[in-house]
């Protein structure tokens, strides 16, 4: 293990820095600054190498934690790396995105601040990166069987590199200009700089995966026509159907779905030219929704120089500290600070949207009302209601699954009663040889549970094409636990 007084010596949990805010707030460059290699092995030695390491309960990829940690301890970086490869292909996204189920469930957590496990796995990959370390893994000999991979997030990437590396010809598409899916287009550079996301495609493109962007599946080229095509095909399309809020006032000017604004904004920083791109400069916005796309709406509207930003929510806000129906090593609903909210507006919460208020057809404001709770419904209550001044509104509600893109007419695939594609338990659906990984099949969810879900699929296509399987499988897609591949 780690130091086996490290929990006692060093009982300080110490994160990475942030960057200043008058400072961060003027460029779109990762937040955090790189922490000093001394304070990171005392964290990583606080690491106690439990008997039963609940960490690995807490990570849908059952990650090697305690293994890690104590090579980092240890100065044995590359060690450490191949230990983290072993179950995660992209620790770089997840030691930046994920928000750490494995810190939640972390058994030091019980009586101290849980071990820093998201900031170890972020530098443990970043210093293999510098190091060069990070190698291609090309396959020994190839199948000869073909799979398309629709989507180019987590999910889609996930299967894709784990397909090729057993040696199959795995081509990935994706509508977009370039390849990442949310990970490209959708998430700020001030969470993740796009280049972790370059550097993983070379290793990719290296072992063999092929990229083909700017195709539409389902209009470009049919499903069946893919289908035909090749030996398997597996929808990682991700659920990009934004949830709405039909109330009076929703045609107005300046009311957009969040991803409408990041999306630009993105492709701006990226170095594009962008028409008619919504900008906050200057305006008062508003931000329906406290989630992780909410907060990225905010931390973009600080750096165009927002007049003011607010952020509702239409529930309670969480508590500080565990609930006691949350308790550990459960994952429990806390109220974070994430980056942006440091770095300025408001908000607030028990707050119902009742209203867009306009003039000449633009936005003016927003008509809210307190929340209150009736029969276990949340109702605005009477007689509360107030306009806040706004420019712009960005509805930031979640995702209600994936867009069908012809899907069900092409190739007969089903839905489930949540709207996302119906799958057995080895990721197929009711179409045989066509397979759905991450949230297109899961509906929303965390980016750790779209590489486990993408590696445990790829091992059910290999599996189906091949008849057996090396490939691990972390998770199954339904509560009936998968058979041993």
């Amino acid at each position: 293990m780690a130091d086996p007084r490290g929990f006692l010596k060093v009982r300080q949990r110490e994160t990475q820095p942030r960057r200043p805010v008058p400072v961060r707030i003027m460029d779109w460059k990762e937040v955090y600054e790189a922490q000093e290699k001394g304070v990171l092995k005392s964290q990583a030695g606080r690491c106690m190498d439990c008997g039963v390491p609940f960490c690995h309960q807490g990570c849908p990829l059952g990650n090697l934690i305690p293994e890690w940690n104590d090579l980092v301890w240890r100065d044995k970086g590359e060690e450490a790396m191949e230990r983290l490869h072993a179950t995660n292909n992209f620790p770089e996204f997840t030691g930046r995105l994920c928000p750490a189920p494995c810190e939640a469930s972390c058994v030091l957590g019980i009586n101290q601040p849980a071990v820093t496990i998201k900031q170890v796995e972020v530098s443990i990959v970043d210093q293999a990166f510098e190091n060069g370390w990070v190698n291609p893994l090309p396959p020994a000999r190839l199948t000869g069987k073909t799979v398309a991979v629709v989507g180019s997030g987590p999910a889609g990437l996930a299967v894709a590199q784990q397909l090729t590396r057993v040696g199959h010809t795995v081509a990935v598409y994706e509508r977009d200009d370039k390849i990442g899916g949310l990970l490209r287009y959708g998430i700020p550079d001030f969470k993740m700089e796009k280049e972790q996301v370059d550097r993983r495609l070379e290793q990719m493109k290296a072992e063999g995966t092929r990229f083909r962007t700017g195709v539409a599946v389902g209009t470009d080229v049919t499903w069946e026509q893919l289908r035909r095509r090749y030996d398997a095909v597996v929808v990682a399309t991700g659920a990009t159907v934004p949830r709405d809020l039909p109330i009076p006032g929703r045609e107005l000017e300046g009311v957009h779905f969040a991803m409408d604004y990041l999306v630009p904004a993105n492709r701006v920083v990226a170095g594009e030219t962008v028409e008619n791109q919504i900008n906050a400069a200057g305006k008062h916005v508003v931000i329906l929704g406290g989630g992780d796309t909410g907060a990225d709406c905010l931390g973009t509207a600080h750096r165009h120089q927002a007049a003011s930003v607010t952020t509702l929510a239409i529930g309670k806000q969480p508590p500080a500290e565990r609930a006691s129906h949350q308790p550990w090593p459960t994952f429990p609903t806390l109220f974070e600070v994430a980056s942006a909210h440091e770095e300025g507006g408001e908000r607030t919460y028990l707050a119902s949207t009742v209203e867009f208020v306009g003039e000449n057809g633009k936005l003016t404001g927003v008509k809210v009302a307190e929340t209150e709770f009736v029969d276990g419904k949340r109702l605005p209550k009477a007689g509360t209601e107030r306009i806040i001044p706004a420019d712009l509104v960005f509805l930031s509600l979640g995702f209600t699954g994936p867009e069908r893109a012809g899907i069900t007419e092409q190739v007969s695939a089903e839905f489930d009663g949540r709207g996302n594609v119906a799958r057995d338990g080895y990721y197929m659906t009711n179409t045989e040889g066509i397979f759905v990984a991450g949230d297109a099949g899961r509906g929303q969810s965390l980016i750790v549970w779209a590489i486990a879900e993408g590696r445990a699929c790829a091992a059910a296509v290999d599996k189906f094409l091949m008849g057996s399987t090396i490939l691990p499988a972390p998770v199954a897609p339904t509560d009936r636990a998968m058979a041993v591949l």
